[in-house]
């Protein structure tokens, strides 16, 4: 009874009460969670994996990962080539010089300290677009765990992370890829439903920055921007405090005006190729989604109405591109992350088959995210590293000729000067786009229509020939005669393709004068 009457005694004092751990295996594997990991760890995993997959991105993809940003780059801080050159996208207004102008800043601290090597100008900017890639991905990482589950935040990560286009593009320095990043960054502040870390100034402010450096950058975003208007209470503060101040900010840039006016209501797009209207349903969107589409049609089935917004945002994209004669994969590419979160709650929502798909998933991701990063339309990097030489013979006084290099391709097929970094005489066949002219062909147009006759009209003199030409094997058989009758000899062979097609070759022959 005395030790009952001790148990139950009320005093002044309260003793503490000191509970026994528990060694239970749920929880000890839940502390064990990679997804109770520090800011710290996820962001040292992202930034090595992105560095990785730019150092394993070996090829091209399209001309405006240099034409658009490098070439520009270059020109700006090194002020050559100084010759006439032909008249470009950016020269027109149609485009910007906000993106080009972060890797001249580049340019010119390396210029600056006498660092300037042709490599680190060929790879830190692509280090540098690595590096923004990554810090989306730890942000898209971190906004998936306070909208769902650590379970399907896990996985969805994991799509994200594995997908073979993301992988493909993220890393060049592409405007698609750099709007691709912002999205990623200003969704993770967009007012999702169950978001804990919304900020409307946050993310119009990057929907602004995204806007300026590629302005369809707009088609994306307007249908979410009208869901949040939609939903917001406080509708005059939204439109007062953040509408007004940042919409100032881009009626100074008159760059999204002359974009829409030269691709849409002058058709100058049109100028580089077009397609029917079903082909981002027949073909684009199946390739860029890629081994994902089957996991991103279940998870719609699963997620329609908790997050039909971003759903809706993926559809309106591809309507409207679908509108526009001319189509291209990495159009759609910044709607890749609305996907994967139906994907990342499809493959949670499989249960016990989920690791099988998961590593099903994995390696069908890998097998074309190594084969076009480092085999598919490697050629037209890998001449200008064959080039590079030419520098040597060009700074310094010998009996050769100064080195004279016409690349007989269509026209940006390599990048220029920001890969040679030397001002030696270099031109390519000119295609600026029709701007009005009555019965405009460009150059690159008459010369495939006759190249014989071109060589003749634009050589006429023997002197005026180049050292040196670059062409895809698909053209030699058609100036067998010029090159024979002027003493060009093959220099080299380079490997670029296994599906050529059209005027682009399996192959890329170098030819030298002697």
């Amino acid at each position: 009874m005395e030790n009952l009457r001790s148990r139950l005694k009320f005093g002044s004092k309260v003793e503490d009460v000191k509970l026994r751990r528990r060694k239970s295996q749920l929880y000890s594997r839940q502390e064990a969670s990679p997804l109770n990991i520090g800011v710290l760890s996820v962001t040292v995993f992202c930034v090595v994996f992105r560095l990785i997959n730019c150092l394993l991105v070996q090829t091209s993809f399209v001309p405006d990962e240099y034409w658009q940003s490098l070439e520009v780059s270059h020109r700006m801080v090194y002020k050559y080539p100084f010759w006439e050159t032909p008249l470009t996208e950016g020269t027109a207004g149609i485009r910007g010089f906000s993106y080009p102008l972060l890797f001249a800043f580049l340019y010119k601290i390396l210029q600056f300290i006498s660092y300037d090597s042709v490599q680190l100008l060929i790879w830190l900017p692509r280090s540098l677009q690595s590096l923004l890639a990554s810090f989306a991905d730890v942000k898209f990482f971190f906004l998936l765990q306070t909208l769902e589950n650590q379970d399907v935040a896990r996985w969805t990560f994991f799509c994200h992370m594995c997908s073979w286009f993301t992988w493909f593009c993220c890393t060049r320095t592409l405007t698609n890829s750099m709007e691709a990043t912002i999205t990623t960054l200003a969704l993770s502040y967009f007012p999702l439903p169950g978001s804990k870390t919304h900020s409307s100034k946050k993310y119009l402010a990057l929907v602004a920055l995204a806007v300026i450096i590629r302005p369809t950058a707009v088609i994306v975003w307007f249908p979410l921007l009208l869901y949040h208007f939609w939903q917001e209470d406080n509708k005059l503060r939204l439109i007062t405090h953040n509408y007004i101040p940042i919409g100032f900010v881009l009626s100074w840039t008159p760059v999204q005006f002359n974009f829409l006016k030269f691709n849409i209501l002058h058709s100058v797009a049109d100028f580089y190729g077009s397609h029917p209207w079903h082909w981002y349903l027949t073909q684009g969107f199946a390739v860029v989604i890629g081994p994902h589409l089957p996991l991103f049609l279940h998870g719609c089935m699963l997620a329609f109405k908790r997050y039909k917004i971003l759903l809706a945002a993926v559809v309106w994209t591809i309507a409207v591109y679908s509108l526009l004669p001319h189509k291209e994969f990495r159009f759609i590419y910044p709607v890749l992350p609305f996907c994967m979160v139906f994907c990342g709650i499809s493959l949670a929502h499989l249960k016990s088959w989920r690791r099988p798909a998961a590593a099903v998933l994995l390696s069908a991701n890998l097998i074309p995210a190594l084969y076009t990063g480092l085999i598919h339309q490697r050629g037209t990097l890998d001449v200008m590293s064959h080039l590079q030489p030419l520098c040597d013979v060009g700074n310094v006084s010998t009996t050769r000729p100064q080195p004279d290099v016409l690349f007989l391709m269509p026209c940006h097929s390599t990048p220029f000067y920001s890969h040679i970094h030397c001002p030696v005489k270099m031109r390519f066949l000119e295609c600026p786009p029709d701007l009005g002219e009555e019965a405009y062909v460009d150059e690159a147009e008459r010369f495939y229509e006759e190249p014989l006759l071109w060589f003749r009209t634009s050589f006429p003199y023997e002197s005026s020939l180049p050292t040196h030409l670059i062409m895809f094997d698909v053209l030699e058989k058609e100036i067998s005669a010029f090159l024979e009758g002027n003493n060009f000899v093959r220099a080299a062979k380079i490997f670029h393709t296994h599906f050529p097609e059209g005027r682009v070759g399996g192959s890329i022959f170098i030819y030298e004068r002697h």
